[in-house]
Order: C-alpha cells, then sequence, then structure tokens
C-alpha cells in the first residue's frame, strides 16, 4: 500500500498576500493521483464507496486507517483514465479536497488551511474559481473549501475512534491478496488488515450492542462485504490490460502498412 499523503508535493499556508491573484480548477483532472493505488476513507463514506471499492485497513500495528484500493500493484490507480478522468463511481472526499489540506500544530490544537502549490489546476489567468476577491477576502468557493476541510477533519478523528474500537478488540488481522493478470503476471497486495469474522462475533453481547449503537457494527460490515468487490477490480486491470495491448498493437500495424505503401 502506497504512503497516502505523497499526493501533495508542497502544501504551504493559504495567504491573501501570496494567494490574492490565484484561480483554481478542481474536479475535473484526477491526474494527480494516477500513481497511488490506495488513498484514505472516512467512515461515514463506507456505504457509498462500498458499491465500487474494497475497504481496507492501512497502517502497522500501532495505528491503522480504512482505504479503499484503486490498484493492484504500486503507483497504479486503476480509476483515473489516460485523460485524467475519474472512472469510478464514488470519488473519495480525501481527493475531492484536494489541493486542499489541513496542517496541524505539534499539539494538534491549531489547525491551518493550506494548499499544494504544484498542482496543476492553480492559475493567475482566472480560469476556473477565485480564492480571494479584489480586497483580499476570502470568496465563497474558499469559505465551502474550508468548510470542507474541517467537516472531514471532523470525520476524520471520528474515524480514528472507530479504528481505535476495533484495536481494543483485536478485530483486526493481517491479509493479503493475489491476483493473475490478464498478462499471465502475478499480482499480490499485502500491508493491510481486514476485520476478523470469527473475532467479531465472539464479541460479547454487551460490546455488539454497544458497537451497534454507535453504528460501529454496520460499518464492521459494510467493510467485510466490500472485500467481494476485488475480483470485479481484477476483471477491471485485465479489461484495461486487454485494451492497451489491442491499442498497441494497432498502432503497430498501422505503422507497418504505412510502410509498406511507402
Amino acid at each position: 500500500m502506497t504512503k497516502q499523503l505523497m499526493i501533495y508535493e508542497r502544501a504551504v499556508p493559504i495567504s491573501s498576500e501570496r494567494h490574492k491573484d490565484w484561480s483554481v480548477r478542481t474536479g475535473v483532472d484526477f491526474s494527480f493521483a494516477k500513481n497511488v493505488n490506495s488513498v484514505p476513507l472516512v467512515a461515514a463514506e463506507f456505504i457509498a464507496a462500498c458499491q465500487d471499492y474494497t475497504v481496507v485497513f492501512a497502517g502497522d500495528a500501532e495505528t491503522v486507517f480504512p482505504s479503499i484500493i484503486l490498484g493492484m500493484r504500486d503507483s497504479e490507480n486503476n480509476y483515473v483514465d489516460e485523460n485524467g478522468a475519474w472512472t469510478g463511481s464514488y470519488i473519495p472526499a480525501f481527493l475531492r479536497r484536494y489541493p486542499f489540506v489541513f496542517a496541524s500544530s505539534d499539539d494538534n490544537q491549531t489547525f491551518t488551511l493550506c494548499l499544494d502549490e504544484e498542482f496543476e489546476g492553480f492559475n493567475k489567468d482566472g480560469k476556473g474559481e477565485r480564492m480571494f476577491d479584489a480586497e483580499g477576502n476570502r470568496t465563497q468557493f474558499l469559505e465551502s473549501m474550508l468548510a470542507f476541510a474541517q467537516e472531514y477533519q471532523a470525520l476524520f478523528q471520528r474515524t480514528q475512534l472507530f479504528c481505535k474500537r476495533l484495536k481494543e478488540h483485536d478485530l483486526l488481522e493481517p491479509a493479503q491478496a493475489q491476483f493473475n493478470l490478464a498478462d499471465g503476471e502475478k499480482a499480490q497486495l499485502s500491508g493491510f488488515f481486514t476485520i476478523s469474522r470469527e473475532k467479531l462475533k465472539a464479541l460479547g453481547a454487551e460490546t455488539l450492542a454497544e458497537m451497534a449503537k454507535t453504528d460501529e457494527l454496520e460499518l464492521c460490515y459494510v467493510h467485510l462485504n466490500s472485500l467481494n468487490n476485488l475480483t470485479p477490480m481484477a476483471r477491471r486491470v485485465a479489461a484495461k490490460q486487454a485494451a492497451e495491448t489491442e491499442d498497441t498493437a494497432g498502432k503497430g500495424a498501422a505503422k507497418t502498412n504505412s510502410k509498406a505503401d511507402n
């Protein structure tokens, strides 16, 4: 599984002085995510995401966080096409938030809204949405992105509590998945965790009742059901590989015919 914040190359605090004349176009080109094979997912997104993606838990023995699998190999995202368009049925909030992100102080008490200045959607030509008006005040767009980032941060913290509960009850176990790709190559995904269905069923009635009241029990089973999406994703990869092979063969044939005509 890839490191989750690699899409942010140079995040700096938003400033009316530095970014007054900047505009941004978002939600059109997702090329910035083409080299990540997983991204974080907050608990509130589980139901929407599980229709298309596999939800797992990434991290280590100490800390984990939900993620969705986007590719079977490192630096591979099968949901971004050659034009940068997102081809999945749901776009994770982590990506919809980009190029904005909160940076926290060392004590996690203060959060500063930042932006990735390397994002190709930024410009000074007025294309897209301006972030500040002529007087240097935040535009409605920037206010909405600030509200979105604040909501995401709150949901992120709630999700951390859910993961803490899973760890407390020892419900997570290391997992891996193996696939046979269309070109005969074998791919293996590892470095993630899944919930043990057996351990979940073995929990005491009081704990299960408490998790049901907080919707955490539902989240557990949504995650488990989403594991069935690994096979459809393998088919998606196979179809993509077949299309690329056919395209390459077609171009080769066209070159051969061109030489023959000459």
